[in-house]
């Protein structure tokens, strides 16, 4: 199919091809590149199109191998202004939901069109590339997860996957009781006894699923989302906690170091004997001092060295950080709890009804066959 566009200041044609031959089952390019030829196929189908319209008197791309075509889905990225890397992590993110653990994870982000380069004796321990990336551009590199974002890194990858398997789990509370049985047949009194104990389960299961007006899409959603805020939380309590404990590292050398340096300040004030005289008699505070200083500009290599008040500072509001990030967490924890609660309510029930409603039909058919 042909179709020419008038809709921008240049007319320009789409052709659309269907790939594969039906009588054949070969692709376009299978047939037409036999032999390893150069140039693909399509160079050909451009330039029948090129002769066509230079015969009347149409413009054409006179340098076609210096322009970078798209393919119609990267097109769509570009129209819907999404990036390499948003698409890549959104096929993540749809990796994560079938992933039973970490390794299961590796295995099917190829199947998701993801390449993975994972080596955990590295600190930058793994990084991803979109396939179709790696085909249009031979020469582009991997992101690291760290650029993704936080939730994107392998640690956090694995408690994404525990996190999504614990709310999608399902362990039925309800037993619908199958009537197909040949004792339920035999006897009309049993079997008008399970068929009113299933329509009681299947009428509280029906209950059950209206009770709420969030649908289990918007439950997942809302799940999903109160975990992230679970993680930022603890990310948020790491950080904290890790600049506090930098802190407390970095006071008692800086306090020693404020310890000695008037002794360094002496010394440096005097001069000749009286110098020489001081460093004896002050050597070991002296030497004190040198040993400090040392550890200081490996603490601060900026230069930048912080009083203790100031430190001190630091970890009170760090601890009131910590405080907040850790009611935040436990918040959302609970509500995490709370939100896959009602939706394994919502699966049993839903699965319930469903398996009330084959064995309606399972006993139906049975009745049939024995009539």
């Amino acid at each position: 199919m042909l179709a020419v566009h008038v809709d921008h200041e240049h007319i320009h044609n789409h052709i659309i091809v269907n790939n594969v031959n039906f009588y054949t089952g070969k692709t376009f390019e299978t047939e037409h590149n036999q032999g390893k030829i150069p140039e693909r196929a399509w160079t050909k189908l451009r330039q029948v199109s090129d002769e066509l319209c230079r015969k009347h008197g149409l413009s054409t791309i006179e340098n076609p191998h210096l322009s970078k075509g798209k393919s119609h889905w990267e097109w769509e990225l570009d129209k819907q202004n999404m990036s390499w890397k948003e698409q890549l992590k959104r096929t993540i993110d749809e990796v994560i939901k079938v992933s039973e653990d970490f390794a299961d994870f590796l295995a099917k982000c190829a199947e998701y069109g993801i390449l993975v380069d994972y080596n955990p004796d590295h600190k930058i321990d793994l990084k991803f590339m979109l396939a179709e990336q790696k085909e249009r551009n031979p020469r582009a590199k991997f992101t690291r997860a760290k650029t993704l974002g936080y939730f994107y890194e392998s640690k956090q990858i694995v408690r994404r996957i525990e996190s999504y398997k614990y709310q999608m789990s399902h362990s039925p509370k309800v037993k619908i009781i199958r009537t197909t049985a040949e004792r339920f047949q035999q006897s009309q009194g049993l079997q008008n006894w399970a068929d009113r104990e299933n329509m009681k389960a299947a009428s509280k299961a029906l209950n059950e699923m209206t009770a709420s007006n969030s649908t289990l899409e918007e439950l997942e959603s809302a799940a999903h989302t109160a975990f992230a805020k679970r993680m930022k939380a603890l990310s948020d309590m790491e950080e904290a906690k890790k600049k506090f404990d930098e802190i407390e590292e970095q006071l008692p050398v800086l306090s020693e170091l404020f310890k000695y340096r008037e002794f360094n300040q002496q010394y440096r004030s005097l001069t000749g004997r009286e110098q020489k005289k001081y460093a004896k008699n002050c050597a070991y505070e002296l030497e004190q001092y040198k040993e400090y200083s040392a550890k200081v500009k490996e603490m601060f290599p900026d230069k930048k060295i912080p009083t203790v008040e100031y430190l001190k500072e630091m970890q009170t509001k760090l601890r009131e950080q910590y405080a907040k990030s850790s009611a935040e967490y436990n918040f959302y924890k609970k509500e995490a709890d709370r939100l896959a609660r009602q939706i394994q309510q919502k699966r049993d029930s839903q699965r319930t009804v469903q398996r009330y409603l084959q064995n309606e039909e399972a006993a139906k058919r049975k009745k049939n066959q024995l009539e």
